[in-house]
């Protein structure tokens, strides 16, 4: 037996139909603590980042505004993103397959992609949310959850955007552990929005652009924190835990954000038919292939910046405005070219005095890269 999953509106503000949650639930719980503490004791191996919170970044109006604006400028964009990915599951599932979302940031684009199959195909696919720690695996708990009631053969991982590729990495390291110690297994394939990292041949897009989703944290994501794991807390029967912050409803732009692309739909229909058939093409498999050079260009970085943990550096549009609102960023690595796509990465490290370095676009592959503070320890930057 596993705990029943959770729905809104009784734990997050997306409609029950769009994701069960495999979570338990901590809303009660006070886990958040401020910024620079936390830090100095996950850089000081006193405590894990999963264990507890950073504080929700409440944006300003200038902040929502450039959020507003992304969102009418890109809706299209990644449309046709989560219908190309979309098509890709179902071709490597079927019609049967069951969303997987890693909670949080692939809880958004799981919904999505659920949306897609109904409207282009009528399907009414299963879509789960579940959790993976970095350096502590998957929820195992939330696997023999699905296990208990479907096919682990059918089943998809989805997340937001690859980075560095990390959590890929974690997840087909969890799933080997998890066949080995029972026998289920369950394929390490993971369909991503974007892939700048070029970790996965399962993505709508390889561009490092700017998916609305990631500018904001909770209230973008269905009133969820991020995922905890904190064995005060989580038991052995228990899912990994999240808490609902019900209390920011008045600033819930997760309908918002989903609406405005699914308003889409229909503009892309046409030209997701016709790019589908190229990405499964199987002559074309090699261009589409995962050659990780992503995660190469990050030791790259690394190296010239003097910062020996890769955790540390983290690249693209998406795990630089994570690491500007909820970490202790160092400085800001960006392409020269990269525009107004980065409007907002700019004001968020204005406002927390952080430098933007502008680089050589040759020299990056992706749009930006941001850089947690490698000396940070007693609150204080070293």
């Amino acid at each position: 037996m596993t705990p029943a999953p959770l729905y809104g509106p009784d734990f997050g503000s997306y409609p029950a139909e769009d994701v069960a949650w495999l979570l338990k639930d901590l809303s009660g719980v006070r886990l958040e603590a401020p910024t620079e503490e936390r830090e100095a004791a996950i850089q000081a191996g006193r405590a894990h980042y999963a264990e507890s919170l950073p504080v929700e970044y409440q944006p300003g109006p200038e902040y929502r505004r450039l959020f507003h604006r992304a969102l009418e400028e890109s809706a299209e964009r990644v449309a046709h993103a989560v219908g190309l990915v979309t098509e890709l599951v179902l071709a490597a599932r079927g019609p049967d397959a069951v969303l997987v979302s890693l909670a949080r940031a692939g809880t958004p684009v799981g919904i999505l992609a659920r949306r897609w199959a109904r409207f282009a195909h009528g399907l009414d696919l299963p879509h789960y949310a579940i959790s993976i720690v970095r350096g502590r695996g998957i929820d195992t708990v939330a696997l023999r959850h699905l296990a208990a009631h479907h096919d682990p053969a059918r089943v998809m991982f989805v997340d937001g955007w690859t980075g560095k590729g990390a959590i890929l990495r974690e997840l087909t390291a969890a799933l080997d552990g998890h066949a080995a110690a029972t026998g289920v297994r369950f394929p390490a394939d993971l369909a991503v929005l974007a892939d700048p990292g070029r970790c996965t041949p399962l993505h709508g897009t390889r561009d490092d652009f700017l998916v609305p989703s990631a500018c904001l944290n909770s209230t973008v994501s269905g009133l969820v924190s991020r995922t905890v794991l904190n064995d005060r807390l989580i038991g052995p029967g228990d899912y990994h835990g999240a808490k609902f912050y019900a209390e920011l409803a008045a600033d819930d732009v997760s309908a918002v954000f989903l609406d405005a692309v699914c308003a889409r739909f229909p503009d892309v229909a046409e030209r997701v038919a016709k790019d589908a058939p190229e990405a499964l093409d199987a002559d074309r498999a090699a261009g589409r292939a995962a050659d990780w050079s992503g995660w190469e260009a990050v030791r790259r970085v690394g190296a010239e910046h003097g910062v020996d943990d890769l955790n540390l550096v983290k690249p693209g549009v998406g795990e630089t405005t994570r690491v500007l609102l909820r970490r202790v960023p160092w400085k800001v690595l960006a392409r020269a070219d990269a525009g107004a796509e980065l409007d907002h990465i700019r004001l968020l490290a204005a406002e927390r005095g952080v430098p933007v370095a502008e680089v050589d676009p040759a020299a990056l592959p992706y749009a930006c890269v941001g850089l947690i503070h490698p000396r940070f320890a007693k609150g204080r930057a070293q």
